[in-house]
Parts: structure tokens; C-alpha cells; sequence
């Protein structure tokens, strides 16, 4: 069974902690795919993920393109896994789904939005109830991640 892990975003918006996140897994060898929750979130995602630092990109695509299964990462809408990934990220109250399938799952919240964070509360249940290994994350002053 898979860990979820829930990051209750309160310092930086996700268009800071995303690629962060992102990067962290690739240095591990991992593949992701995230998981949005319309077409025009997933297109501002991806031009996001080209431009959000000047020194560096992250190498991704989305689910429209020819061969997702190239791509390290994946953005989508929807539930498929086309690129084979271990990470599922789940933002903007995507739909938790079955956690089994992957080695991480992760839900980013927004814990400034009361029903993002409801939202949140309900899928901890629901990844429990799965028999998921649930944590909880949430950034310090410094911005740094810290497991609660």
C-alpha cells in the first residue's frame, strides 16, 4: 500500500511549492503525474512548469500529446496514469482515487481556501480507510517542509 502525503500549503501558493515538489521526486528517480482539476488549470500548469525559473525547467508534457509515456511528468485532468508514473500529485481538489497504485500519493491544499482544507479532511479519511500510510506536512516560517 502506498503513503499519501497531505501538504497544507499556508506561506506559498502552489505555483511556488509545485515545482518543488516536483523536482525533489525526479532527483529520486521517480516519474509523476498531476492531477488538476479542469483542462484550463492543466494548461496554466503547463506553461507554469516552462517558465516558473529562469535557470531551469521541469521536463514534462501533458495527457494531450502524442506520447505522454516519454514524459517524466504528466498533467492532466483526469485519472489515467499515462507515463507509467509512482507519484500522483492531486491538487486543486482533484479527486483522491485509489492510492494503491502508486509508491506516493500527494495532495496539495490550500489551507488559506476553508473548503480545500475540508476537502482535505475528507480524503485523509478516505486514504485511511484504504489502509493508506497517511502524513501530514505543513511549512514553517522558513518555508521548509515539515512532517507533523
Amino acid at each position: 500500500m502506498g503513503e499519501v502525503f497531505f501538504y497544507h500549503l499556508q506561506r506559498q501558493p502552489l505555483e511556488k511549492a509545485l515545482p518543488q515538489l516536483l523536482e525533489k521526486c525526479l532527483e529520486r528517480g521517480w516519474r509523476c503525474v498531476v492531477q488538476a482539476s479542469s483542462r484550463e488549470r492543466v494548461d496554466a500548469l503547463d506553461h507554469l512548469l516552462w517558465t516558473y525559473d529562469d535557470a531551469s525547467f521541469l521536463p514534462h508534457g501533458t495527457d494531450r500529446e502524442a506520447e505522454p509515456a516519454l514524459h517524466p511528468v504528466i498533467l492532466t485532468d483526469g485519472t489515467a496514469n499515462p507515463n507509467a508514473a509512482q507519484v500522483r500529485f492531486l491538487v486543486d481538489d482533484a479527486e483522491l482515487g485509489d492510492v494503491a497504485s502508486y509508491v506516493r500519493v500527494v495532495l496539495v491544499f490550500d489551507g488559506n481556501d476553508p473548503d480545500q482544507t475540508a476537502r482535505a479532511r475528507e480524503n485523509w479519511r478516505a486514504a485511511r480507510a484504504q489502509g493508506a500510510e497517511v502524513s501530514y506536512w505543513q511549512q514553517g516560517e522558513d518555508g521548509r517542509w515539515r512532517r507533523k
